[in-house]
């Protein structure tokens, strides 16, 4: 996925590559059997991300990942460049300093977990039906 070059988050992307040898921001999409008309299972597994609708766990908060704001007219690549712009237009930026937090809290390496991203995004749809 790739951001508005002008952003913040484009420059973190760039210091992230400096730092890592990563430039990307690493999704995982999770698909049920009912999918295409139920939306996808969507978080930011890498890197740690503050800002941009990112919830704790890495869950993203965008209607369009909820079952009221879904259509089965969808495509992956379609919601990848949503969430691209969702993330700059939210002022998402890279947490340098979290992956050592994050590793004091029992998860892999900087990164989140899918508990607590499907946790975090239950809550918010809840909060909002």
């Amino acid at each position: 996925m790739s951001v508005d070059p002008d952003s913040p988050l484009h420059n973190d992307l760039v210091m992230l590559k400096e730092k890592e040898g990563k430039d990307s921001i690493l999704l995982n999409m999770l698909f049920k059997e009912t999918y295409p008309f139920e939306p996808p299972f969507v978080r930011v597994v890498h890197p740690i991300i503050s800002g941009g609708y990112v919830l704790m766990g890495g869950a993203i908060c965008m209607e369009l990942l909820t079952k009221q704001g879904w259509s089965s007219a969808y495509t992956v690549e379609a919601v990848i460049m949503q969430i691209a712009a969702t993330l700059v237009k939210g002022k998402a930026r890279i947490q340098f300093g979290a992956a050592k937090v994050v590793t004091q809290v029992n998860s892999a390496q900087g990164q989140y977990s899918l508990a607590r991203a499907q946790q975090s995004f239950k809550s918010l749809v809840q909060i909002h039906e």
